[in-house]
């Protein structure tokens, strides 16, 4: 997954009762929704992994939404981890 200019690329980690086989599909509507890019390494019990990639207001925005979840999963902590952080275009005087 390459992020595009102005997009951060991050690893998400979700902890919490998570073992419901309905929140990994609630995760990718919802990313898919707000235009972001993902990839799942882990669903268990009590952890879902997964990196996204997007612009960090609308990551910040899912990990609202995956904090709050479906009813039936309790989510107790989101932990981000930047992996790449976007492109700084520089403007040079001539």
């Amino acid at each position: 997954m390459q992020p595009r200019q102005g997009e951060f690329r991050e690893h998400m980690t979700i902890l919490g009762d998570v073992n419901s086989t309905s929140f990994v599909p609630w995760i990718q509507r919802h990313a898919d929704k707000l235009g972001l890019s993902q990839t799942f390494f882990h669903s268990g019990a009590d952890r879902i992994e997964l990196e996204v990639a997007g612009p960090v207001e609308l990551i910040d925005m899912l990990e609202m939404g995956c904090s709050l979840g479906p009813f039936d999963v309790w989510v107790e902590e989101i932990q981000r981890r930047v992996i790449e952080r976007p492109e700084i275009s520089r403007l040079s005087n001539p």
